[in-house]
C-alpha cells in the first residue's frame, strides 16, 4: 500500500427528515454514528427548524465538523408533513475541517421539482459529495440526467468519494451511467453481505404500503486513488426499541489518504 495511506471510514445515510417519531429517531441516529466512529459522513433528508439543525446537533454530539445545504424548493416536503417552517437538505460531517464547499442543484422538470441537491466538501486530500436523486418511480429519465450532472460535478483530481440516495437499484440505467465514471464500493466487497438499504426487513415499521422488500438504493462511489476494505450496513436494527430511519446506512472502510483531525474548527 502507498506510504502515508490509512484506514478511512465513510458513511452514507438518508435520515428520513422529520417523519415518524423523529425526536426518538434523532437519538438512535446519534447512537449508531457514535458506535461507528466515522471519518466522514454524507447525510440526506436532514432537517432544520426553529433554530435547530440536525447536522449541527449530530456534529456537536460527536465532535465532528459539519456543513449543510438546504433545499431551495422545500414546499412539497412541507406539505407532506404539514409544517411550513421545516427545511430539508444534505449535510456532510467530518473529523477534519472542510476547506471548500459547493452545491449543485440537480436538474429536474418543474412538475417534479422538490429541490434535490448534491453537496460538495473538500476535506484534506478528499473531494467528498453527497446527493439525493428524485424518488418518483417513473422518473428514470430524470435520474439519468441527475446522475450525469452529478458525475460532471464530481469530476476532480485525486480521491473522490460520492455518497447518497440515488433512488435507483444497481442495474438501473442511471447507475450504469454513473459507473462509467466511478466505482460502486459494494461491487468491490463481499457479494454475500446483505446489501438492501430500503425496505430490507419485514419488521421495519416505516415500510410503505405495497413496497417490495430488498432494494439497494443508497451508495458510496469512488474515483481516483483508494481501495475498499469492507462494506456493510448499519442502523438496520432498532436502538432501544427505535428504528433510526427508513433507510439503512452504508458503511465503507477504505484505504486512503488520512482524514485525521486537524487543529481548529470550521462549521457552517
Amino acid at each position: 500500500m502507498t506510504e502515508g495511506w490509512v484506514a478511512v471510514r465513510v458513511v452514507s445515510w438518508n435520515l428520513w427528515w422529520r417523519f415518524g417519531p423523529w425526536r426518538e429517531r434523532q437519538k438512535a441516529i446519534r447512537s449508531v454514528l457514535r458506535d461507528l466512529r466515522p471519518d466522514i459522513v454524507g447525510l440526506q433528508e436532514v432537517w432544520a427548524a426553529d433554530g435547530e439543525n440536525l447536522a449541527e446537533w449530530l456534529a456537536d454530539e460527536l465532535g465532528l465538523h459539519w456543513t449543510w445545504a438546504a433545499s431551495p424548493a422545500p414546499e412539497r416536503w412541507r406539505r407532506r408533513i404539514g409544517d411550513p417552517s421545516v427545511d430539508i437538505g444534505n449535510a456532510v460531517l467530518s473529523r477534519r475541517p472542510m476547506e471548500e464547499t459547493g452545491v449543485l442543484r440537480l436538474p429536474v422538470p418543474p412538475e417534479l421539482d422538490d429541490g434535490r441537491l448534491a453537496l460538495y466538501a473538500r476535506t484534506g486530500p478528499v473531494s467528498f459529495f453527497t446527493a439525493h436523486l428524485t424518488s418518483a418511480p417513473t422518473a428514470t429519465a430524470v435520474r439519468h440526467q441527475q446522475a450525469a450532472a452529478l458525475a460532471e460535478f464530481a469530476r476532480r483530481d485525486g480521491t473522490v468519494i460520492i455518497t447518497g440516495d440515488f433512488n435507483a437499484e444497481p442495474d438501473s440505467e442511471e447507475l450504469r451511467l454513473f459507473r462509467r465514471h466511478f466505482r460502486d464500493a459494494w461491487s468491490e466487497a463481499d457479494p454475500a453481505t446483505p446489501a438492501a438499504t430500503w425496505d430490507w426487513d419485514p419488521e421495519l415499521p416505516y415500510r410503505p404500503a405495497g413496497s417490495q422488500q430488498g432494494a439497494r438504493i443508497d451508495y458510496v462511489h469512488l474515483g481516483g486513488p483508494g481501495s475498499v476494505r469492507n462494506v456493510r450496513r448499519a442502523g438496520d436494527r432498532p436502538v432501544d426499541g427505535v428504528w433510526p430511519s427508513d433507510h439503512a446506512a452504508v458503511v465503507v472502510d477504505l484505504m486512503g489518504r488520512s482524514l485525521s483531525p486537524a487543529p481548529g474548527r470550521s462549521d457552517s
